[in-house]
């Protein structure tokens, strides 16, 4: 019997220049995706409640990645029409499943830190 092999879509081809799968990348794995996507959990949020809960991150860097991950379908935004307005922000069924990926990185983070920083330390004073 001769096994199929289906094609992989050139979009999905991640070794490509040219692949959307790059540009996803791109979107959701940086540092404040990450920490937005770990953030949001299970939770539904205000644009404020993200700001004070990701430390560091500034207004302009908020809105980007807030607009990044939206158009990624990874987070939806429902805009409330009261004055002021309202808008919250949750994770899609995508972005919950983008964040066991993303607790799985920061869990090994967390496991993993101290030989990262020794070996960081070893590289940085090496002759």
């Amino acid at each position: 019997m001769t096994e199929q092999v289906s094609r992989m879509p050139a979009d999905a081809d991640v070794t490509r220049a040219d692949s959307l799968a790059r540009e996803i990348y791109a979107g959701v794995a940086n540092k404040w995706a990450l920490l937005v996507i770990n953030t949001l959990e299970d939770r539904t949020l205000r644009f404020n409640e993200l700001r004070t809960a990701v430390d560091g991150i500034s207004h302009k860097m908020l809105t980007q990645t807030l607009r990044g991950l939206e158009r990624d379908g990874v987070v939806d935004r429902t805009v409330y029409a009261t004055v002021p307005p309202r808008v919250d922000y949750r994770l899609t069924e995508a972005g919950r499943a983008l964040r066991d990926t993303v607790n799985g990185m920061c869990a090994w983070t967390r496991r993993y830190l101290g030989e990262i920083e020794a070996a960081r330390h070893r590289y940085d004073t090496r002759d």
